[in-house]
């Protein structure tokens, strides 16, 4: 299990160090963790935040266990498109979202860090290019899109993650179980060109989806342990354990 289940360390969240600490911290290991979540519907059966929640128990747990510093959650981004208006949804343009983390890895850059590790639960196109556009003066920028992970062994519909579907439920019901009305779950399929088309700008999620897109009826807290721990490893062993590539 990661860390934060065993209470071997706390997360070092940049928001709750001192400077002295914030320092030292850096001087150990200059990368710093950036959870980049949404505030969109998933579904009537999942909080707005899901995307968030996700990725900031995430870096909380690598944090926890590595050591690296947790910047504060961005906790908007650039949502999918809706044939409906749906309450609570809030946006940023993609230029918006780029602006805010240029200016923020620019001020974290000059005070030492010399690596940035976005985490996202969010695979919509315009998104993932604010995210993989962002431009530092030296440090290195990496951009981890947690459901690009192959999951399909997992579950039961075999079709990798969607939008409120199984894998989004599963997590949910894994890491904050309170949170998810089983009983409001409902399945919606799309056809198989708008699946092919599924993270492109132009598809927008249907008026006649109650807001999911998949099968979230399939999802279980057992399920979402197992995908969790794939997804935990593969970023630990991938992006931080991994040897650092060679200066050119």
């Amino acid at each position: 299990m990661p860390p934060a289940s065993t209470g071997q360390h706390a997360p070092l969240r940049l928001k709750e160090l001192r400077p002295g600490q914030v320092a030292e911290a850096i001087a150990r290991d200059p990368r710093l963790l950036i959870p980049v979540g949404t505030c969109e519907q998933h579904g009537p059966h999942l909080p707005m935040g899901v995307d968030t929640i996700i990725v900031e128990r995430l870096a909380d747990d690598l944090s926890a266990e590595l050591r690296v510093l947790r910047a504060p959650t961005v906790e908007y981004g650039v949502n999918t498109d809706h044939e409906r208006t749906i309450p609570g949804n809030a946006t940023l343009r993609r230029k918006t979202l780029l602006r805010a983390l240029n200016d923020l890895t620019d001020a974290w850059e000059a005070g030492g860090i010399r690596e940035f590790v976005f985490l996202t639960a969010h695979g919509h196109e315009g998104h993932q290019e604010a995210l993989s556009t962002v431009i530092t003066k030296g440090a290195r920028v990496r951009v981890v899109d947690i459901l690009a992970i192959d999951l399909s062994d997992l579950t039961v519909s075999g079709l990798g993650p969607l939008h409120g579907d199984e894998v989004d439920t599963s997590l949910l019901l894994h890491l904050a179980p309170d949170l998810v009305v089983m009983e409001k779950a409902q399945d919606y399929m799309i056809t198989p060109e708008a699946l092919r088309r599924y993270r492109r700008p132009s598809l927008r999620v249907p008026a006649a989806s109650a807001g999911s897109i998949g099968r979230p009826s399939l999802a279980s807290a057992e399920k979402g342990k197992a995908i969790y721990a794939r997804i935990y490893s593969r970023i630990r062993d991938r992006i931080f354990l991994a040897p650092a590539p060679a200066d050119d």
